[in-house]
């Protein structure tokens, strides 16, 4: 087989790289997914959020993290914390499931990065002071010494969602390291990769 010309094959290495970056799509919805990590729990979570239909409720500084899930409620993040509060307008809880297990409630023994929260019975996410919809954030906790058990979170994937179903206005919490979907992001970027090296064959007529 005869190898590729030299300029031809920076070419296309350059197209790849290109149509692959131009791809890229935004931040994906904010997912946590907990998992059992030896003797401990741990939460972790990243994605975006879309606010658009949220109203502002309250700025405050927080200073624990908690699990409830019979009463669907998590906090994720470092503390002390100055967090701002979105809830729905008419204080309707979030559509969703109206708990992820039995526990009536833990306390987290440490945590790091983005406070992020989800209050879904009282229609409420909170995140950072000052967010902007669509940065992306990210966030753990930790309860040591813990099992699912203990904490009465039943394995699954829960989602709650606000507005108008636009792609970041969701909150999804899987338990039980499941796996969490990239939003098909791995493989647009492959497509887009294959279609911008099509493009530059059909123009070097090769």
């Amino acid at each position: 087989m005869k190898a590729l010309p030299k300029k031809l094959l920076l070419l296309i290495l350059f197209g790849i790289a290109f149509t692959s970056l131009v791809c890229v799509g935004p931040a994906q919805a904010y997912t946590v997914t907990l998992e059992q990590m030896g003797a401990n729990v741990v939460a972790t979570g990243s994605g975006a959020f879309d606010l658009t239909g949220l109203a502002f409720n309250t700025s405050f500084t927080a200073t624990g993290l908690s699990i409830v899930p019979n009463n669907p409620t998590i906090f994720t993040g470092a503390v002390p914390a100055t967090v701002s509060a979105y809830g729905d307008p008419n204080g309707f809880p979030f559509p969703g499931p109206a708990s992820f297990g039995s526990g009536t409630g833990a306390d987290a023994s440490s945590g790091s990065g983005d406070f992020v929260g989800l209050g879904a019975l009282g229609g409420i996410v909170y995140v950072p002071n000052g967010y902007v919809s669509g940065n992306a954030l990210s966030s753990s906790a930790t309860w040591d010494n813990a099992t699912f058990a203990s904490l009465g979170v039943t394995p699954g994937t829960y989602v709650w969602s606000w507005g108008n179903g636009l792609p970041n206005q969701n909150f999804t919490l899987i338990i039980g390291g499941a796996g969490v979907p990239d939003g098909g992001s791995t493989v647009s970027l492959l497509g887009c990769a294959l279609l911008g090296l099509a493009a530059l064959r059909r123009r070097l007529g090769c």
